[in-house]
Formats: structure tokens, sequence, C-alpha cells
């Protein structure tokens, strides 16, 4: 009777509801976790080597006591190869890496033309950019712990040779005023990859632009034009950190 009792009051205390088994799988949840962030920051020294192509440098001529235009006679087309030195600094916020960088690059960026004046000569046209100082700033955005993208804006200060020289009829020789410098500025787009912590190589491609100077060649009064270089560059490199 007692044992009747006791079993009953027992169902009845497991009436509210059933209680599963803990059952144990022996399967643990993967952790996930944030690949880090490789450290872009700190001062920098490298080189580059680089090829410029696609410079135009229209010629035309104007008469300089008038002003009157005298005709287009073609254009330079400056190319040819360049290198040069860099040194920067970068700070990084997460991903984003940005900072100042100072370079100096010299090459052949030049191209010449000539045709036949109306002294009844022929005259030559030079243009060659013979060496730029820049200070460009950039600005990245890291996309893998060793790889790095980022664009450019800067200014720089280009030394210019731009010599128009010739003959007249006569046997006369036509001279020009030549060495000038020209302050303009630089746009570009960049990557660059790490090889070791201390060590990477970039790629670059940058737009430089440098206005409108005028120059000025004596022949038959005085004839006027106008330089304006420009060019496309690609360059590699390769950067030591500090």
């Amino acid at each position: 009777m007692f044992a009747s009792l006791s079993l009953g009051a027992s169902l009845a205390a497991n009436a509210g509801g059933f209680v599963a088994p803990v059952v144990d799988t022996g399967v643990v949840s993967p952790v996930i976790e944030t690949a880090p962030v490789a450290d872009w920051a700190g001062g920098y020294a490298g080189l580059t080597l680089g090829y410029a192509f696609g410079g135009d440098d229209r010629v035309g001529f104007h008469e300089t006591a008038t002003g009157d235009y005298l005709g287009d006679v073609g254009k330079l087309e400056l190319s040819g190869v360049n290198a040069g030195v860099r040194v920067g600094y970068r700070w990084q916020r997460d991903r984003w890496v940005f900072g100042p960088e100072l370079g100096f690059e010299g090459g052949n960026i030049d191209d010449t033309m000539s045709f036949e004046n109306t002294l009844g000569g022929t005259t030559e046209v030079t243009s060659k950019i013979k060496n730029v100082l820049a200070l460009r700033m950039k600005t990245g955005y890291v996309v893998q712990p060793d790889l790095l993208v980022y664009g450019v804006a800067g200014i720089a200060r280009a030394k210019v040779e731009y010599n128009v020289a010739g003959t007249d009829g006569s046997g006369g020789s036509i001279s020009e005023d030549s060495d000038f410098s020209k302050t303009g500025y630089i746009l570009g787009v960049g990557v660059e990859k790490k090889v070791t912590d201390r060590m990477s190589v970039t790629g670059e491609y940058e737009y430089a632009s440098f206005g409108k100077t005028t120059r000025n060649y004596v022949a038959d009064g005085g004839v006027s034009t106008q330089a304006t270089p420009e060019y496309h560059n690609l360059k590699l490199g390769l950067n030591f950190k500090f």
C-alpha cells in the first residue's frame, strides 16, 4: 500500500514536464579569429626605376612683338627611362595607412622634332625633363596583411631643358633661351607588397604635368612658343623600413 502511494507521488511530481537527458556529442564549436593587420607604420627609404610615356608638348609659334599666331608645327612626345630615390614616413589607423614621401628622379624623359621654317632653314625643337623633386602624400588601405593599395597626390618641381635652334636661309643661326624650372603636380595609384617585415616592393602609375611656360628665341624680330611638358610614368620600386 505504502509502495503504491510512493510510486503515485513520484509520478505526480514528474507530471509537470519532461527533462531531456544531456548528451555529450564531443563536437566543439569553432573559434573564429580575425586575421591580424600588419604593421606598416614608420619611416622608410627606397629606390625606383620607371619608364615615362605619352608625353604631349604641342609646339606652336607667335610673333613676340605683335602676338600674331604663326602656326602649329606638331608636338613633342616625351618618353624615356628614369630612376630615383625616396624617403618617407607613414602612420597607421587600423587598416588605413597615410604619410608624406619626398622623392628625387632623373633620367632621359625627352623628345626632339625638326621642321623647315619660314626663313628657308631648318628649326629643331627639343624638350627634356632633366630631374624632378616631388613631395607626395600617399594614402592607402591594407587589403591583406602583406598587401597595401594606395593613391598618390603631390607637388613637384621639374628642371626642364627646352631648346629651339636652327638656321635661316642665309646660313645664320637661330637661338633660344634654354633651361627653366617649373612647379606642377603629380597624381597616381600604387600597390605595395611586403617581402619581409622590413622590405617591400612597389608598383606605381603616375601622371605628371607642369603647366605652360613661354620660351622666346631670336628669329626675324623674335618668336615665342609655349613649353607644356607632361607625361605618364610606370615605376617599380624597392622600400626598406627603418
